[in-house]
């Protein structure tokens, strides 16, 4: 489950590290979101027919089932590096090979670095077993973590800037690291919880702030209409009258008018 989840984490974020360098968001065929549906399908069956079913031995095959669902992730992974890796190969879009904000190509490594890297070594280190007794809530906190610096990736994408290499939301993976260092003086249960109210505030409080930014450059309003819709009348409007006919006679009843009109008159005279 660690793997699965922060390896999708990381697929995520390195494709927006891709398209930071090339400045074009590129999907294949299989590729992150592939990936991500793979992850969510796995969760759901261990949520359906329980965590045991990844243990089921499969005729023919000594390994569990788990095993094959973890080669399969494996082999998507190592497919999306391989392409990934190209990238850095071609080097960037940007001016002597760097990104689209004139950086180095490798410079987005050190944020997502400072979040998964702390994850695992708490994940290990652990006296109390953080990790084992409450997984959703310890992958929460380090993917909200993730969350945030993804998206500090992907507005320095859209706005051709330098992305920041520390962010406050790694401020709840220190207060875990620290506890541990000083022989956990806080029970790791407690912090992680601080953990994830603190960089979920953090998080909402980004996108907020990115949301008010982008609305005031535009000059537009979040989620509201600036003008008011049209006031509802209780009696429909009545039908226009029709126009008068207008007295619209052919060329040919015209034509034939005119030959008679002299027979009319000769009449008349004798």
């Amino acid at each position: 489950m660690f793997f699965q989840c922060f390896c999708a984490m990381t697929l995520f974020y390195c494709a927006h590290w891709q398209a930071y360098v090339t400045g074009t968001l590129k999907m294949g065929r299989i590729d992150v979101t592939e990936a991500q549906y793979a992850i969510i399908a796995i969760h759901l069956i261990s949520a359906i027919l329980g965590p045991d079913v990844w243990t089921t031995q499969i005729t023919g095959v000594e390994l569990p089932l788990g095993v094959h669902a973890t080669a399969f992730t494996v082999a998507g992974a190592l497919y999306f590096i391989a392409n990934f890796t190209a990238t850095f190969r071609d080097r960037g879009c940007g001016k002597n090979g760097s990104t689209v904000a004139g950086t180095s190509i490798l410079s987005p490594v050190i944020p997502f670095s400072l979040v998964v890297v702390p994850a695992f070594i708490i994940f290990q280190k652990s006296e109390s077993h953080v990790y084992e007794n409450h997984p959703a809530l310890y992958i929460l906190a380090f993917g909200m973590v993730a969350a945030k610096v993804t998206n500090r990736l992907v507005v320095a994408h859209m706005t051709k800037s330098e992305m920041e290499l520390y962010d406050w939301s790694l401020l709840g993976p220190a207060m875990l690291f620290l506890n541990q260092y000083f022989n956990n003086a806080i029970p790791e249960y407690y912090v992680l919880w601080l953990c994830t109210i603190w960089v979920c505030a953090d998080l909402m409080r980004y996108c907020g702030q990115i949301c008010l930014e982008i609305c005031d450059h535009l000059h537009i309003r979040l989620f509201r209409i600036p003008y008011p819709p049209h006031a509802h009348h209780p009696h429909p409007h009545p039908p226009p009258s029709p126009k008068p006919e207008r007295n619209v006679t052919s060329d040919s009843d015209k034509s034939e008018s005119e030959d008679s009109a002299p027979l009319l008159n000769n009449n008349s005279i004798s």
